[in-house]
């Protein structure tokens, strides 16, 4: 998709949207400690006034961590929320700043994992679950090479533009959720690594796999894309580190004998992985989604 003239959205319409473009774009020459700190206060107001989201966070920790008291789950429950209002204000920090700052804040882990298979020029996808500091990580390693990956359309056109723009700053290429496969199949097969994004509410279109303790509505893609590509899935992770020192990105080894060729084996899989990273870190995994809305037939409501 081509650039549009930022000039087609100046009806008064979009003029809420610039007020809030133009706040970050101020707020993101602040060092980045600040801007953490700041956001941390945030997040902790979101907690203590939005109950409903709260309650739905704090409804999938204590699913996913029966284990734990509840007084630690609502502990990682309000540390969650202030990485979300961190994330909010500097998520968006990356779009702009100097590609110099950008690479001062990130540093990797188990960089060789992924290094190695592109040494070997194989075909890649990055499996990436929705951790707070997904988008920084994206950004960051479209550098070294274009990327591809998935998003959904923004129904403000503006936004939808101004971060399509950031995401691919580096160069790259963005597939919208609803456009045809062949185009993104044919980019994996051509060398570009992939980052897929799996796992939120399917609602019918998904298969029903356990994500820790509870059935989830998944889409049983990644096995169709590595099997249809030949690529290898190396699980990834971007993480907040503290006080706003900046960000890690964390590779996994590569998913051992996947796929098989069965959607249920292969997602199930799939979902082990994603929560087996979510053990590692669980106060930055995206709680406030309702994971688990779409329920099997006959089974209650998850939440009230």
């Amino acid at each position: 998709m081509k650039k549009r003239p930022l000039s087609q959205f100046l009806a008064p319409r979009y003029w809420p949207s610039w007020l809030g473009l133009a706040l970050l774009r101020v707020l993101s020459f602040l060092p980045l400690p600040v801007m953490a700190m700041f956001g941390k206060g945030v997040g902790y107001l979101a907690y203590l006034l939005i109950a409903s989201r709260r309650r739905i966070a704090l409804k999938n920790i204590s699913s996913c961590f029966p284990e734990m008291s509840e007084s630690e789950r609502k502990r990682i429950n309000r540390s969650h929320f202030m990485f979300v209002g961190q994330m909010a204000l500097t998520s968006t920090m990356h779009w702009w700043c100097s590609q110099r700052r950008l690479n001062s804040w990130v540093s990797t882990r188990n960089r060789e994992i992924y290094d190695q298979a592109l040494q070997q020029d194989k075909k890649i996808i990055l499996l990436a679950p929705h951790f707070l500091g997904l988008e920084v990580g994206g950004v960051y390693l479209s550098q070294e090479r274009p990327m591809a990956s998935m998003y959904q359309y923004s129904k403000n056109t503006l936004v939808d533009e101004v971060m399509r723009r950031g995401r691919l700053r580096f160069g790259g290429l963005l597939f919208e959720r609803k456009q045809p496969l062949l185009r993104l199949l044919k980019a994996i097969r051509s060398g570009h690594p992939f980052i897929y994004l799996p796992d939120q509410d399917a609602g019918r279109k998904g298969v029903f796999v356990p994500f820790f303790n509870e059935l989830a509505s998944t889409i049983p893609a990644l096995g169709k894309f590595a099997g249809a590509t030949q690529a290898i899935v190396i699980p990834c992770r971007t993480q907040i580190k503290p006080w706003g020192r900046g960000y890690e990105v964390v590779f996994y080894p590569p998913m051992e004998n996947f796929p098989v060729g069965d959607d249920i084996t292969d997602t199930t899989a799939m979902n082990n992985v994603i929560a087996d990273m979510v053990r590692d870190n669980p106060e930055q995994y995206f709680w406030a989604h309702k994971r688990f809305k779409t329920r099997p037939e006959g089974a209650a409501k998850f939440y009230n």
